[in-house]
């Protein structure tokens, strides 16, 4: 399972909020409600998340091996 928990950890560390990122990334709050859940994301929105928080793929988000 890939988990977004890291994204809210650099966020916080750029002083970031949702509402910020949704301006700057061009996302709605559904994809924000997604992120939180841990739901499937596409690709480009990770590629805007990154852009958008100069960080790499592997700061904000976690492969977790499925029990």
């Amino acid at each position: 399972m890939i988990v977004f928990n890291k994204l809210w950890l650099v966020m916080a560390e750029k002083n970031i909020s949702t509402y910020q990122l949704r301006e700057r990334c061009g996302i709605d709050s559904k994809t924000i409600r997604r992120l939180r859940a841990n739901d499937n994301m596409e690709t480009k929105t990770l590629n805007k998340l990154c852009s958008v928080l100069s960080c790499r793929l592997e700061d904000i988000a976690e492969y977790i091996p499925d029990s």
